[in-house]
């Protein structure tokens, strides 16, 4: 009870770091399907099925797999057979798919949407699907195994055509280069993808475990799927949403806040407007004590002037002019004493 108290615990850290950020940044290029990936998904199909055409006619591409299985490059040179055994394992399903997971799985928690982690498990299941069947409906036998010289050893219940190590190295380190956020990056990763692969795909020629052909089918097999991905991007966005649904419905049946849509919501500061009724009136020059305190002033009858008679004051100052008055500061003349 405990311990699934912590996972649901630790399940709501992970949807709640992905909640602050629902949608995908927008720095990050989301690979379509254009005219020139659609040109190199027919020229890579038409040489998959040139390859699988050689193989079952039994053409020189058969008679290239015998030469080379015949030269045993692992006797050739033998000095890097101990680190081509170790090499090979860049092309295993299950060592490279947990590396690239862990890789792809950070880049999910900083980014805040789980279409890494969606999109490698995509590609995987069209690897394992598409391989998967071709290897069974071919049922080629390698070169360990081989029966008559020069055959194609098709249809024999083997499972090696295509290379199973050399399209998973082209599906497993090519999606870092699918998901790179910059054309920099990706270049680069694709190179570095490109490399690894090739250097699988040669190492079981070298180990023997593989024809020749197989390599070329495998590379080719990898390459369909990586230029395929594109069109799996809806499905990879609905799957996601489906699952943040399912987790809004668990989190309502137990009770718990269900997180709001998934718009970011941008704080935007309104600032009031201001009626001519409601702004503050034009503050007035303070009005000394001593002048406060007087009482009211009469004047003597007839000495009322009208609004047109009375002189223009200075702007800035509601007081009337007086002639008498000097500014402050300065000393003021000595009324003259008249008797009476």
């Amino acid at each position: 009870m405990r311990t699934e108290r912590n996972l649901t615990r630790r399940l709501d850290r992970v949807f709640a770091r992905l909640d602050r950020e629902p949608e995908r940044p927008a720095h990050i290029d989301v690979p379509r399907m254009s005219r020139h990936r659609v040109v190199l998904f027919s020229a890579t199909l038409a040489f998959y099925l040139a390859i699988v055409w050689a193989v079952v006619t039994t053409s020189w591409l058969v008679r290239l797999d015998w030469q080379v299985m015949f030269f045993r490059p692992y006797q050739q040179w033998p000095q890097i057979h101990a680190f081509l055994d170790y090499y090979v394992v860049l092309g295993q399903r299950g060592p490279t798919a947990v590396m690239v997971a862990a890789w792809l799985g950070w880049r999910s928690w900083r980014q805040h949407t789980l279409r890494p982690l969606m999109t490698l498990a995509s590609s995987l299941l069209l690897l394992n699907i598409t391989v998967g069947a071709a290897k069974l409906g071919m049922g080629r036998l390698g070169p360990h195994y081989a029966t008559i010289i020069g055959s194609n050893e098709m249809g024999l219940g083997g499972d090696i055509f295509p290379s199973g190590h050399t399209a998973n190295a082209v599906v497993t380190w090519g999606i870092l280069a699918y998901m790179a956020s910059s054309p920099r990056a990706r270049r680069w990763l694709s190179a570095l993808s490109a490399v690894t692969s090739l250097g699988v795909g040669l190492t079981t020629v070298y180990l023997g475990t593989h024809w020749l052909s197989d390599v070329l089918l495998g590379w080719a097999a990898g390459l369909l799927i990586l230029l395929a991905l594109p069109w799996c991007e809806p499905l990879v966005t609905k799957a996601e949403n489906a699952l943040f649904d399912l987790r809004d419905h668990w989190r309502a049946r137990r009770g718990r806040p269900v997180s709001g849509p998934a718009v970011p919501v941008t704080p935007v500061v309104l600032t009031p407007r201001i009626t001519p009724a409601e702004q503050p009136a034009p503050a007035r020059e303070p009005v000394s004590s001593t002048r406060a305190s007087r009482g009211v002033a009469h004047l003597a009858p007839g000495t009322h002037t009208a609004r047109s008679e009375r002189p223009v004051t200075p702007a800035g100052s509601r007081r009337p002019p007086h002639a008498d008055r000097v500014p402050r500061g300065t000393s003021q003349p000595a009324r003259p004493l008249t008797g009476g």
